[in-house]
């Protein structure tokens, strides 16, 4: 059975919790917010990442470094919501709503292909149009059997109306052509909302893929979170929406110190093959605890959606403090589910950190890490953007949010590995090892360990996936003592990214991460 090592640096200082996780500050340029973040899963050091309005961002080390620049639409403009996702090629996409020169503001969605060579987007393509009504907050998914993309999204007779004859609706749309083309939009829900973009109005809606091709969303509104589902790659969808859980408060909340904020539903489906393969999950937000107490939770079902367990409280902090804007995902390669947040438990003002909660039991219980370095206090006047985002894959895990100092915006990931076909440290009382120092590290670093008995030892370097990378010692024998190695990588013409040094004798195994930066 292959095993799974997180990690973790514990520490603590007057009872405040400290990040156990390297942050990365992807950008602080132009104020960017409302981040999203996916991941090459053939090639996990390929990342590219998107913040409002049209900011791009991309990585070729894993998420160390970020490159920076903006995207645009000569055809039909750019108008925000960012959505980033990847398709079974490689291919990276950014989706946003639209503002055409000399056309209407969100009256399309748009969808720009990216070419990574050439560091290039394309003109884009575009579904939803449908004057004069206007398309708004949309998400999309990729069906990794035949590269189908799938989007759904909210679309408005008219944006932001109080007029109780005009309404809100869910729609979806899909491309089988890599997003060249797009089939014409259709209306999946029951029961539409109102136009004010309020708890009434139906938006939320994030789509997810099933074991067998199904594709499976929810989303918010009047009857508070519902589900529907199609089996026939969107072809048909459910004649009645499935209730799922009420939003107490409704999903348009005021969280002090935010622009705004809200508690829109994130569906993801279990497909990793393991005891919860074919399980799906919602995961939100909402006030059913108070006003001054928003909470996660995540609700699950085994029967494709027809039934639903009760609400499971996410963060584990006790009663009385914020948390809100999350954001789910799901390793397909083993099943851990992963929930991004802000958090308040630390503080008592406007303080926020920003908080992952992981599951590996199939969302019974989560354990909370503080992800985050530092605090922010946002202010109130600034806007803040309406969503964060996760991306995780065999271990490696990326989140992506948002921090106001004031209001000055900025947008971090950090560095969350897990080592995937390496067997867990084994404790010795025999061998010891240290971190490396300097660590991130350019041209070379220092590995110090001790031995408490004379040992016949190896030294190596793996890679995130266990492989190894290079020997440095390979079954010598070493006397009782403290020995200092220097480590070269340009000796083993090791490229940037994330490694691990182990150290292994016939009693013990431990294992370190190191960093390795251009």
């Amino acid at each position: 059975m292959e095993k799974y090592i997180l990690i973790l640096i514990f520490s603590a200082f007057s009872f405040m919790a400290l990040a156990q996780y390297q942050n990365v500050m992807i950008s602080n340029v132009n104020n960017p917010e409302e981040p999203s973040i996916s991941m090459d899963f053939a090639n996990p050091d390929h990342l590219v990442a998107g913040a409002n309005a049209n900011k791009y961002f991309v990585s070729e080390d894993g998420g160390l470094s970020w490159s920076y620049d903006t995207i645009w639409s000569p055809s039909y403009g750019e108008a925000g919501d960012p959505c980033i996702i990847v398709d079974t090629a490689g291919d990276f996409y950014f989706l946003h709503l639209s503002s055409p020169p000399g056309g209407s503001w969100l009256d399309r969605i748009v969808c720009q292909k990216y070419d990574f060579e050439n560091d290039n987007w394309n003109d884009g393509s575009f579904m939803g149009l449908n004057e004069p009504t206007d398309q708004d907050k949309e998400w999309a998914v990729v069906d990794s059997a035949n590269n189908n993309i799938y989007v759904t999204w909210t679309q408005f007779d008219s944006y932001d109306s109080e007029d109780p004859d005009l309404h809100s609706n869910i729609m979806f749309s899909k491309s089988v052509d890599a997003g060249e083309t797009w089939l014409d939009a259709k209306q999946i829900n029951q029961v539409s909302g109102d136009c004010i973009d309020e708890d009434n109005t139906t938006e939320g809606a994030v789509p997810t893929i099933g074991p067998n091709g199904e594709i499976y969303v929810a989303w918010a509104g009047p009857e508070g979170i519902v589900f529907d589902k199609s089996i026939d790659q969107g072809e048909t969808w459910l004649d009645e929406d499935i209730f799922v859980n009420s939003q107490p408060g409704g999903w348009d909340y005021m969280v002090p110190g935010i622009y705004r904020c809200n508690g829109l539903p994130i569906t993801c489906c279990d497909i990793s093959g393991t005891e919860n393969n074919g399980a799906i999950y919602i995961n939100w937000t909402d006030q059913r605890n108070g006003e001054d107490d928003t909470d996660v939770w995540i609700a699950k079902s085994v029967d494709g959606g027809e039934t639903w367990s009760d609400a499971v409280r996410v963060n584990d902090d006790p009663a009385g403090k914020q948390q809100f804007f999350s954001w789910m995902t799901i390793d397909q390669t083993n099943g851990d589910i992963y929930i991004v947040f802000y958090d308040r438990r630390n503080h008592d003002d406007v303080g926020t950190d920003f908080y992952l909660a992981k599951s590996s039991d199939g969302g019974i219980s989560f354990e909370n890490i503080l992800i985050s370095e530092s605090s922010f206090y946002p202010d109130a006047t600034a806007f803040f953007g309406d969503y964060t985002n996760v991306v995780a894959h065999n271990g490696i895990v990326r989140p992506i949010w948002a921090r106001a100092d004031g209001k000055v915006m900025s947008v971090y990931t950090a560095i969350i590995d897990t080592i995937v076909g390496v067997e867990d440290n084994i404790p010795s009382s025999s061998i010891a090892m240290f971190q490396n120092y300097p660590n991130p590290f350019k041209q070379s670093t220092i590995i110090n360990f001790k031995l408490k008995k004379d040992e016949i030892i190896s030294l190596g370097v793996v890679d995130l996936y266990g492989r190894k990378i290079c020997t440095i010692i390979n079954s010598e024998p070493y006397n009782f003592g403290k020995y200092q190695v220097a480590f070269k990588p340009g000796d083993y013409k090791i490229k940037s990214g994330v490694y691990y040094f182990v150290l292994s004798s016939g009693h013990g195994r431990i294992s370190k991460k190191m960093i390795l930066v251009d």
